[in-house]
């Protein structure tokens, strides 16, 4: 297999489990060392956050055209709490906590929250947490996601399910909140961390981009077309398969 081809494949698991409960540089790396990529598998998965972060832009550009036209004051509320408490809460972890463990069991800890989320739904119970409380709390979540083997995906869906959003709004907020903080975790990561890495992974960026893109369309499509109860419960599902992952793959 090609370098072009095993660059291809890297970039599409980076664009398919970047939105779901499943820690993307985790699987990213696992397969780039599967494949004896020739690159720092982790450097690399981190990396690859450039594709996905572009398909974020792209597929909410008008959410994105109104914040920087400074049209919509309550998403731009939204996303400046939960950034100003995601970037430093994530910082000071990213320096001091490396322990896979900890994140497994938090994502296992996640599932578990989601299922309670699923049964409140289902008999109707709401926490009526309004969407400054929300953002609060998805935006620690966020922080905490830093932590290796925790899916920020997971635990923002899970933070933005206690309020009385539909499917579909909690996964647009999840991926929009992650823009600002990803970018600024993956310019620190590229300035300074980030060594070796050669023009010639560019086709798994753009694999990243595509793949990302797809995959957002069809996620916002099924929560659509399912009730938040078993939206709820098929990312709990997602949650502790992660998890077995992040298990049996360390």
């Amino acid at each position: 297999m090609t370098s072009f081809i095993i660059y291809v494949l890297l970039g599409a698991l980076q664009g398919i489990f970047e939105w779901i409960p499943i820690s993307s540089e985790g699987m990213v790396a696992l397969a780039a060392q599967y494949f004896k990529a020739g690159v720092n598998p982790v450097d690399f998965a981190l990396f690859l956050h450039i594709g996905t972060l572009a398909s974020a832009l792209v597929f909410y550009w008008r959410d994105w055209t109104n914040v920087l036209l400074l049209k919509d004051w309550r998403l731009i509320r939204f996303l400046l709490i939960t950034t100003v408490i995601s970037l430093p809460v994530g910082f000071v972890i990213y320096k001091t906590i490396t322990f896979v463990p900890l994140g497994t069991g938090l994502l296992l800890l996640t599932g578990v929250g989601l299922l309670f989320t699923a049964y409140f739904a289902a008999k109707k119970i709401s926490f009526n947490l309004n969407k400054t409380k929300l953002a609060l709390i998805s935006g620690f979540l966020q922080g905490i996601a830093v932590i290796p083997g925790f899916s920020r995906s997971g635990s923002t869906i899970f933070g933005l399910s206690l309020g009385t959003l539909e499917a579909k709004e909690v996964l647009r907020l999840s991926y929009l909140m992650s823009v600002p903080a990803v970018a600024a975790s993956t310019g620190y990561l590229l300035i300074f961390k980030t060594h070796g890495l050669s023009f010639s992974i560019w086709p798994a960026v753009v694999s990243s981009f595509v793949v990302g893109l797809l995959s957002l369309k069809v996620l916002t499509r099924v929560s659509q077309k399912i009730n938040f109860s078993r939206f709820a419960l098929a990312f709990a599902a997602l949650c502790f398969l992660g998890a077995l992952l992040e298990i049996f793959v360390k």
